[in-house]
């Protein structure tokens, strides 16, 4: 029998595969199972959005376009990253379209990194950010927060894991999965760090447009921080596209230019039709996202709420469509309560932990699905939480 081991590269074979999909693999194949895993809108895409690129077909855009992507696009981009969050990037030479806010990402690591060199990444954090590190030949170093600091991170945790291979400080805000929110008081102290490290300062805006109670920084418009920060985003949460693969970076000219070789031999460009969709979400659909914004506002309120009352310790996020509650007073492990949840009430959540080891004791939950499948799902928990307490007075007794 053929080792095919001994065929593929270590750094592949070493990786985890994704925590958040094995869990859902299972509930595909099961009957009635309310999700509320997948971090994906359960909107679809605005109509004028799907209307624009049909349109685009018809007319016979279906040929390559400029590696960074069409110049009419770009211009939208940076007029939205000006007008939106105050900063300016010159669509020519500092703005790559990419096949979503993962090749963003990916682009990113391979034009940084050296072999070795470290990314800090904080944790509770997005199941690919340390294994595209990996991939990228880096080092991921965790850096864990807490719910008792509401999931944010402190300038002393940061500065205690810096060494001298420290390359980058990778953020998410809102962060998926605790859907904590970094106001701006919070990125001048990572900021702080970072300019006295010299180090850059990835930072994943893809939830930017969904945050519920504070107005939005963007780290680049922190004063010195424009030159040493890689800006990524991308369509697929506030404007409900995940499925259209688009996303785009914003940085200064020598890291984008170094991205783009990397994206020129690797992509060539992201579809030309899906292209003229994007420029038409960021001319007219600022309306859309507010519609959605306000519906996942309400759904948040209300899952908060009833997991608190049904005994789950939930902290309110400012941002994103995901709710981290503690599971830790059940006596079981992140695994064992998503497991169990599943199999006795066909309800389906991500174990913390894989988010990283400051996960554990948690479980994901997205509220972004109706309101009617949110109403149930806490029912069938609750259930579930009740039996938990029944088992454990039945075996107290036995004892």
């Amino acid at each position: 029998m053929t080792d095919y081991n001994q065929f593929l590269s270590k750094t592949v074979i070493d990786l985890p595969p994704s925590g958040i999909r094995r869990f859902f693999d299972v509930a595909s194949k099961m009957e009635n199972v309310i999700s509320l895993g997948v971090g994906e809108p359960d909107f679809v895409t605005p109509w004028n959005i799907r209307d624009e690129t049909i349109a685009s077909i018809e007319d016979g855009y279906t040929s390559y376009t400029a590696n960074p992507g069409l110049l009419e696009l770009r211009q939208e981009i940076s007029n939205y990253l000006n007008n939106r969050f105050k900063i300016e990037y010159n669509p020519e030479n500092q703005i790559i379209v990419t096949i979503g806010a993962s090749q963003a990402l990916d682009l990113a690591f391979r034009a940084l990194l050296n072999p070795g060199e470290e990314v800090l990444i904080i944790e509770p954090a997005f199941v690919s950010y340390p294994a595209l590190v990996k991939l990228a030949g880096g080092k991921p170093v965790q850096v864990g927060t807490s719910a008792e600091n509401g999931f944010k991170v402190t300038p002393e945790q940061i500065e205690a894991a810096i060494t001298d291979r420290t390359k980058a400080i990778l953020i998410c805000s809102p962060n998926n999965p605790t859907g904590t929110f970094l106001n701006k008081a919070d990125l001048e102290k990572i900021a702080h760090v970072a300019m006295k490290h010299n180090l850059v300062v990835i930072t994943d805006e893809i939830y930017a447009e969904l945050t519920y109670d504070e107005e939005y920084t963007s780290m680049a418009s922190i004063p010195g921080m424009y030159e040493r920060t890689i800006t990524i985003n991308g369509f697929s949460k506030a404007f409900a596209m995940t499925g259209w693969r688009l996303g785009y970076v914003a940085a200064p000219v020598p890291i984008v230019q170094a991205m783009l070789k990397i994206h020129q031999y690797t992509t060539m460009c992201a579809p030309h039709m899906l292209q003229h969709g994007a420029i038409e979400a960021l001319r007219n659909g600022k309306e859309q996202v507010s519609e959605m914004k306000r519906s996942y506002r309400r759904r948040r309120n209300f899952i908060v709420t009833s997991l608190n009352d049904i005994g789950l310790d939930c902290h309110t996020p400012g941002g994103a469509f995901y709710v981290f509650p503690s599971i830790r007073n059940t006596g079981l492990t992140s695994e064992e309560f998503a497991e169990e949840l599943l199999k006795k009430e066909r309800v389906a959540v991500v174990p913390g932990n894989a988010f990283g080891k400051s996960g554990e004791g948690y479980i994901r939950c997205s509220y972004a699905t109706s309101m009617e499948q949110l109403q149930e799902a806490i029912v069938r928990m609750e259930r579930f939480l009740q039996s938990l307490n029944i088992n454990k007075e039945q075996l107290a007794l036995e004892k």
